[in-house]
């Protein structure tokens, strides 16, 4: 009797992983955080932008389109690592604060450097560039996850632009978060 209703069964019909499972049954998702590789950085922990400049230079300085990561520092602002979010064109990345804490919260960051550079040679933020910035506060805010800068690179490690040091990171509020 009970091989009938098996054999009665229809087969199940391979269900997309954004659609819900008509089954009844709930998948099961493992979420991982690999590493891909190393570079050299001269100090484990920075303490100020040219130090986040520095690496963003040593990080970006062969690419020929504008490029959006994030560092990663645990609660001593030792470094954790650095990952790429977007990959943009000569003028534009887009990024998305989801983006840009996914890899964050994977990572368990206490917070975050981001940093990003202009193919264009002038470090100087764009109104896009201020806009993302506020965001960032904004969303590291209500996750925990503070923003302590926003660095962008222009023609050499020297050329940069740190919102920090600009007193540009603030919420909404006027709270400044750095």
């Amino acid at each position: 009797m009970q091989q009938e209703l098996f054999a009665l069964s229809p087969p199940h019909p391979p269900v997309r992983i954004d659609e819900p499972d008509p089954s009844g049954y709930l998948p099961i998702y493992r979420v991982q955080l690999i590493r891909d590789t190393a570079i050299p950085t001269p100090r484990p922990q920075f303490r100020q932008s040219h130090d986040v400049a520095d690496l963003l230079w040593q990080f970006l300085s062969e690419v020929d389109r504008e490029h959006f990561v994030v560092i990663l520092v645990d609660r001593k602002n030792r470094l954790i690592g650095i990952h790429t979010v977007s990959v943009g064109s000569l003028t534009a990345s887009v990024v998305h604060p989801r983006e840009v804490f996914k890899v964050a919260i994977l990572s368990n960051a206490a917070a975050i450097l981001c940093g990003h550079n202009h193919p264009s040679g002038d470090p100087q933020p764009s109104g896009e560039d201020c806009s993302l910035t506020r965001r960032l506060v904004q969303a590291g805010a209500i996750l925990g996850i503070d923003v302590l800068d926003h660095v962008i690179i222009g023609d050499g490690a020297a050329d940069y632009y740190s919102f920090a040091d600009h007193g540009r990171l603030q919420t909404d509020k006027g709270e400044h978060h750095d």
